[in-house]
């Protein structure tokens, strides 16, 4: 479908906002879907793909005593109310470790709207986390202080400054700030929210993030792997594959404290802008007592209970006219579990008339074409793709393969004009290889029963039994639903124009900030995909 296609209204909007946006010519996804493109492999893009070192003065503590560090803002369900989190006291590793008391301690966040006096007061709650192991041998860490505050009765896309910590000992931050989202609304948005994944701490990572602020979002969506702790035994030792290093280690370590470095490095960024992140694969951290998950879920405030949700592993947020649901793939997802009977009372309480944009997060890719984690996620695609196209999501943001692809729209590896584009972008900067293998490709193609994953459920990935790969397993060319892939590192941009039309951009590292490697519009067409819209 091309401009001819279009009516006039919908030609004069697209035409107005490429001129806007210098990108005279973008197209949009009324012109495909579009004939697979593959970039080919930029062995420069590759980078210095090595850790910051422990050294490094962005990871170092330069806070004393209980004064608080690690600052991040991430948002509420809706637009009156944010959380401020925060760290105070320092972690403690070794084999004899004695956690710091929670009590000794206040949750205080002093703000107000910037311009006026800080008038306003909110407490909060604070723990400490440990992650232990049950062998002689590895060390034990124990996590700082960590608090969280909810802030609410904001007003809407309201400039607001902030102090935390605790006013009675004299250990208070500097003064931060940050912009509440938008009301909810078919008119009202954020301007631009960065879209990232499998970030990690290295050089690629700080490339990644220096592009990203220059871009200035007014959300950062993280899609899982956060700071590849995991790649570290507890002695701080590391591998960009732990596996093939670490073969013998009786249970995977990991170095609690590139959590802190990590903390510390975002803290220039988070502490203004909200950051909204789901679990990746390498956040599972098993620990004693088959413990998992423990460090993402205490470091972060995440508005579950705001959102009707028992557990950090998912929950859903407003941002102005969008309604972002944030999935869990390493917790049960079958449709009589409590995370799918979750998803479903949460599609059906969605105004379509006040969240116009529906955008899903999770962070293996039901649709990518590399070897790498392919068709991984297969079970959850079975399980929950219904749903989501019964309640017409518009685009998915994905992880976890390191590079980058979009899709066609795609519903049951079918070209459908109704179905959501998929995007994938783990390759915010991690240790770990970037994905340059494809599926497609001759001698490539996985032996199915290695594709899943131990922490994903069952097996589900058969052979396709129609379309142009029937009887087999991989696509013998690249797959039609694939409109666009190439390995190299960098970020995203979503700017959502009005209630039918949204600007994405992707920009690898290796260009200026302002380039675009990938950029299309993303248009909705309710009338010709009508959806269940809850609240009418």
């Amino acid at each position: 479908m091309g401009f001819a296609s279009m009516s006039v209204i919908e030609l004069v909007l697209v035409l107005s906002l490429s001129f806007f946006h210098g990108g005279e010519g973008v197209l949009s996804t009324l012109d495909g879907p579009f004939k697979p493109v593959t970039v080919p492999l930029d062995n420069s893009s590759r980078g210095k793909a090595v850790d910051l070192s422990d050294t490094d003065p962005v990871v170092q503590r330069v806070v004393e005593g209980f004064e608080p560090e690690q600052i991040s803002l991430s948002l509420s369900a809706t637009y009156d109310s944010v959380w401020i989190s925060w760290i105070t006291g320092e972690f403690h590793i070794g084999y004899n470790i004695t956690s710091l008391d929670p009590k000794t301690v206040a949750s205080v966040v002093q703000y107000g709207v910037y311009g006026l006096p800080i008038t306003d007061e909110a407490t909060g709650y604070s723990l400490v986390y440990n992650q232990l192991y049950p062998f002689e041998g590895l060390q034990n860490y124990t996590s700082g202080i960590i608090h969280h505050v909810r802030l609410t009765g904001l007003m809407p896309d309201t400039l607001y400054q902030y102090q935390c910590g605790d006013p009675s000992i004299s250990a208070m931050s500097d003064i931060n700030y940050f912009r509440t989202m938008p009301v909810s609304g078919p008119h009202s948005y954020p301007s631009r929210v960065a879209v990232v994944g499998d970030l990690g701490l290295t050089f690629n990572t700080t490339s990644t993030v220096d592009h990203m602020i220059s871009n200035h979002p007014d959300l950062v969506l993280l899609v899982g792997d956060v700071s590849y702790a995991n790649l570290y035994l507890t002695n701080g030792t590391g591998s960009d594959c732990y596996s093939c290093s670490f073969s013998q280690t009786p249970i995977h370590e990991t170095y609690q404290p590139r959590w802190d470095y990590w903390g510390r490095y975002m803290q220039p960024l988070v502490s203004k802008v909200p950051i909204m992140v789901v679990e990746g694969n390498h956040e599972i951290e098993q620990q004693a007592e088959n413990q998992t998950f423990v460090a993402y879920s205490s470091r972060f405030a995440f508005p579950s209970e705001e959102s009707g949700s028992s557990s950090t592993f998912y929950y859903s947020f407003n941002a102005g006219g969008i309604h972002f649901i944030m999935l869990g793939a390493y917790i049960s997802y079958n449709k009589p579990e409590d995370q799918y009977k979750w998803l479903e009372r949460d599609l059906a309480s969605v105004d379509r008339e006040v969240t116009p944009w529906l955008v899903a997060a999770w962070h293996p890719p039901w649709y990518s074409t590399y070897m790498a984690h392919y068709r991984e996620a297969e079970c959850m695609r079975v399980e929950m793709e219904d749903i989501l196209y019964k309640y017409g999501v518009d685009i998915v943001f994905n992880g976890h393969v390191h590079a980058y692809e979009r899709s066609n729209r795609v519903y049951n590896y079918t070209l459908d004009p109704c179905g959501p584009i998929h995007i994938v972008v783990g390759d915010g900067g991690n240790r770990e290889k970037m994905a340059i293998a494809h599926a497609d490709e001759a001698g490539n193609c996985p032996e199915p029963s290695t594709t899943p994953d131990k922490y994903m459920g069952g097996f589900c990935a058969f052979n396709f039994t129609s379309g142009p790969a029937e009887g087999k397993f991989c696509w013998d060319q690249q797959p039609d639903y694939s409109a666009y892939r190439e390995s190299s590192f960098g970020h995203g941009i979503l700017e959502v124009q009005n209630e039918t039309h949204a600007l994405w951009t992707w920009h690898r590292n290796k260009d200026m900030y302002n380039l675009a490697g990938d950029e299309i519009y993303i248009v909705r067409q309710p009338d010709r995909c009508p959806v269940d819209s809850g609240g009418t």
